[in-house]
């Protein structure tokens, strides 16, 4: 009897350890896998709508859109996806990532002031901290983690993705993008991909997914996506990064209300980025919540993106 009860005690433990967390969705197909054309056509008239279609023609703004409303099935849509560009503080997200894969590795060990420490880089957005932890991490690791088989979150086929070749500092630089020689570089679809993969517990490990997404959460900075939420929706869940150098504006996040989830990247190169931005939200915002309402303002409109 007490055998028979041990086996059922290690089956039970077994059982608990192999059960998705209930924070992660289920590990979905690959995101490039999931375009739809219907989405990308919406998304295309927003971009109409609000006035931003010649600078999606002219290659300043790139977007990607994940509705993940329906877990078992994620919809993608993109204007300008694998459109490369500088996005400033915005791949500090890789440089946490790079951090928890050492913490797997047993290399860097998840102490109270390392985790404070990348909190304030990606909630406050401190360039101090992204500096010591890719100091931490080591620049030539993090490319290679970025270019792993496993990863790909840089990938020459694609036109490049997140990249970090230098610390957020006056330091020089360590090493430009293979492809467009960016510092600080990200591509939309490349972005989605990373909160993707963050959502179905498949960056570094389901339970390191949930402690980053916790760090991505309560951003600190209320501008771009987050202002321009708060500014015109109920309040919602949003775990994010932005990034802003001169002309050039980026956000990305998670966003969550109710019954719906998505993701939304949008890279601008613009003095009007940050209105750009806080518009763009709301925007995609209505094409997972209220999907009508874009296509009744659109169809005052003629034309299409090319």
């Amino acid at each position: 009897m007490r055998y028979l009860s041990f086996i059922l005690f290690i089956l039970l433990v077994f059982g608990f350890l192999a059960a998705p967390q209930a924070n992660a969705l289920p590990a979905g197909p690959p995101l490039d896998q999931c375009v739809d054309f219907s989405l990308e056509k919406d998304l295309q008239r927003c971009l109409l709508t609000l006035g931003l279609d010649r600078a999606a023609r002219e290659k300043s703004l790139g977007v990607a859109l994940v509705d993940l409303t329906d877990t078992t099935s994620p919809r993608l849509a993109t204007v300008n996806g694998d459109l490369m560009m500088y996005a400033a503080s915005l791949p500090k997200i890789a440089i946490l990532l790079g951090a928890y894969e050492q913490v797997a590795e047993g290399r860097l060990t998840l102490t109270e002031k390392i985790k404070k420490k990348l909190t304030r880089m990606i909630r406050n957005s401190s360039n101090r901290a992204a500096t010591e932890m890719l100091q931490l991490v080591g620049e030539p690791y993090l490319a290679d983690l970025l270019q792993s088989e496993r990863y790909k979150l840089y990938n020459t086929n694609k036109n490049g993705g997140l990249w970090v070749g230098r610390g957020y500092s006056k330091a020089p630089v360590w090493k430009r993008d293979p492809l467009h020689q960016i510092s600080h570089g990200a591509t939309p679809f490349e972005v989605a991909r990373f909160y993707y993969l963050l959502e179905t517990g498949r960056l570094v490990s389901p339970d390191f997914s949930i402690q980053m997404k916790d760090i991505l959460g309560d951003p600190a900075i209320h501008h771009k996506f987050v202002k321009g939420l708060e500014k015109a929706r109920r309040p919602s869940l949003i775990y994010r990064k932005s990034g802003t150098w001169r002309e050039y504006h980026a956000d990305s996040a998670i966003v969550e209300r109710g019954d719906h989830r998505y993701i939304a990247v949008a890279l601008a190169r613009s003095p009007k980025g940050e209105t750009w931005l806080q518009k763009l939200i709301v925007a995609l915002d209505d094409l997972i919540y209220r999907p009508e309402t874009n296509r009744i303002l659109a169809s005052q409109h003629d034309g299409r993106i090319q």
